[in-house]
């Protein structure tokens, strides 16, 4: 433990840094972006990139702290939504265009939770893969 020492205002103690201040104005400010969410039946994750398709930030589901089953729930969704949303207004976001991808049910609750926040949103995409041809069917059974 060692002894406490006690300083003058006027001395400084050796190997304390002086603390660093972080500012909202040293991130990059975008106006609009990407929104991709992918909901399956198990988790949802939530992306924004800026127009051109660069990650900027992501949650999902279980890094909001939901396990298990929960994690699929509408609820999770949202809130993974909101708290995105609230990072996003930090570097300036204004307007989003959403590309959803998955058949979970936390699709639609995860935009719900976005734009509660005050973000306008200019489209919405679904590129949800749809096989059109399918598996191979299993063979006859011989007897």
């Amino acid at each position: 433990m060692g002894k406490k020492r006690i300083t003058t205002e006027g001395e400084k103690t050796t190997g304390e840094a002086a603390p660093k201040v972080v500012s909202a104005s040293s991130k990059k400010r975008i106006e609009s972006g990407i929104l991709h969410v992918q909901s399956t039946y198990n988790n949802t994750k939530v992306m924004l990139t800026d127009t051109k398709g660069n990650a900027l930030m992501w949650g999902s589901s279980g890094g909001a702290g939901f396990r298990g089953a929960k994690k699929g729930t509408p609820f999770a969704a949202a809130k993974v939504g909101e708290t995105l949303a609230l990072k996003a207004q930090a570097i300036g976001l204004k307007e989003i265009a959403v590309v959803v991808k998955g058949v979970g049910s936390g699709r639609e609750s995860a935009i719900r939770g976005f734009i509660s926040k005050g973000v306008l949103i200019t489209s919405i995409k679904d590129e949800t893969p749809v096989p059109f041809n399918g598996p191979k069917p299993k063979k006859p059974r011989r007897v």
